[in-house]
């Protein structure tokens, strides 16, 4: 016996409810989450066309983040204001809009896709509690009537996708922290190796563009003579790049943050009039920038540049870590100049010891004075070319091989 139409619609209804269920249970992946979605709303609306848009939470803008019909270079990129189109509209009023007909003519129309200009669309918010974080779209190409059942039961999927979104961006965030402690972990294993700064550096900024999913990350170094920046460690390999001439202090990005001892980021360098070097971010494809300062205590030695390839917000968690990632180098680079000091006094201490003993032995076998010894080790170390703790060496065990 053949089930009616209704008896059938109903099915089909609860079997997508259990397949989201059922989904929801089975991974905590956002990405496999929202395909998956899509296509069990595809399912149970016959739709030609359907999507998603996530609210990203650094900008608020409504980011397409899944479709039924591929569309490789938007997916993550096409941005839309909330208030923008159909899509902003139910975003802003937190209300489904279904058009059965002339879609594209409705006032609030705005075609991003090809598929916009469908006939019909049916557009739900996606909801965690009364916050909307997204918006579901679902298209046909010809004129379609939208039952107000259907349209709450894609209000019901849309509150159940909503806190899937939820779970899923929690063990995301969870899972990102955890791998930047371990980075961290990391960089603070690199500094305390028996190493040169420069190689130290080095490995950060290879460590930090892995972690920070960067196309290129680069130390620079302040030269308070010249008062200017120059790259001392980067990941890339194009010499355009690492040979780039020295950044001047004043009146330039890198300037600014080493200034205002304070992370800054632009969204596009390449469109920025105070960016220097923007012919050269074109050619290498840099984008978005974070430049953190390089603090050791309240001293500013250089800065940590991380570049995106796309335009990027950099969020609280990113400008965290490098700014870590940053001072720890910053202590790498102190410590070590503090350690070459002391060594450099050490030997200085030495050499004054190995002199004034050589100047002594040299008073008692020629009968002359403190000066004249000195002058004589001085002489020698000229002739010779050696350094006076050399020449005062060479006294010293001379008057011993005769004893």
């Amino acid at each position: 016996m053949k089930k009616s139409p209704a008896k059938s619609e109903t099915f089909d209804e609860l079997k997508v409810f259990s397949d989201l269920s059922t989904l929801f249970a089975s991974t905590l992946e956002l990405q496999h989450t929202l395909n998956e979605t899509i296509g069990l709303v595809s399912r149970l609306t016959k739709a030609d066309a359907c999507f998603l848009y996530l609210q990203d939470l650094a900008t608020h803008d409504l980011v397409l983040s899944a479709s039924k019909t591929p569309h490789p270079h938007e997916i993550g990129h096409l941005r839309l204001k909330v208030g923008e189109g159909i899509t902003g509209w139910v975003a802003k009023h937190h209300k489904p809009v279904a058009i059965s007909k002339g879609a594209h003519a409705d006032p609030r129309f705005i075609g991003a896709l090809p598929e916009d200009r469908y006939e019909a669309f049916l557009s739900v918010p996606v909801m965690i509690k009364s916050s909307v974080v997204g918006v579901i779209n679902v298209q046909h190409k010809k004129s379609h009537a939208h039952s107000p059942r259907l349209i709450n039961i894609l209000s019901m999927i849309g509150q159940q996708v909503g806190s899937a979104i939820e779970t899923a961006r929690l063990y995301s965030e969870t899972r990102h922290r955890a791998k930047a402690l371990e980075a961290l972990t990391a960089v603070s294993h690199t500094i305390t190796q028996d190493r040169y700064p420069e190689e130290i550096m080095q490995l950060i900024v290879n460590m930090t563009a892995q972690m920070m999913g960067s196309n290129i990350c680069s130390i620079m170094l302040l030269d308070e003579k010249n008062q200017d920046l120059r790259i001392v460690a980067s990941q890339s390999l194009d010499p355009g790049y690492r040979d780039k001439p020295p950044v001047k202090l004043h009146g330039s990005i890198s300037g600014k943050t080493i200034l205002t001892k304070k992370p800054l980021q632009i969204k596009d360098v390449r469109k920025d009039s105070s960016y220097q070097y923007r012919d050269l971010a074109i050619k290498q494809g840099l984008v978005s920038l974070l430049s953190v300062p390089m603090m050791y205590k309240d001293k500013t030695l250089g800065l940590l540049n991380v570049y995106k390839p796309t335009e990027h917000v950099f969020d609280e968690d990113e400008i965290s870590f490098a700014q870590s990632v940053a001072n720890q180098c910053a202590a790498a680079i102190e410590n070590t100049r503090l350690l070459s000091e002391k060594l450099a006094a050490q030997e200085a201490l030495e050499a004054r010891k190995l002199i004034e003993r050589a100047k002594g032995l040299l008073m008692q076998q020629k009968h002359v004075g403190e000066q004249e010894a000195f002058r004589e080790i001085q002489r020698q170390s000229m002739d010779r070319r050696k350094s006076m703790k050399e020449i005062s060496e060479a006294i010293i065990l001379a008057h011993e091989m005769v004893q």
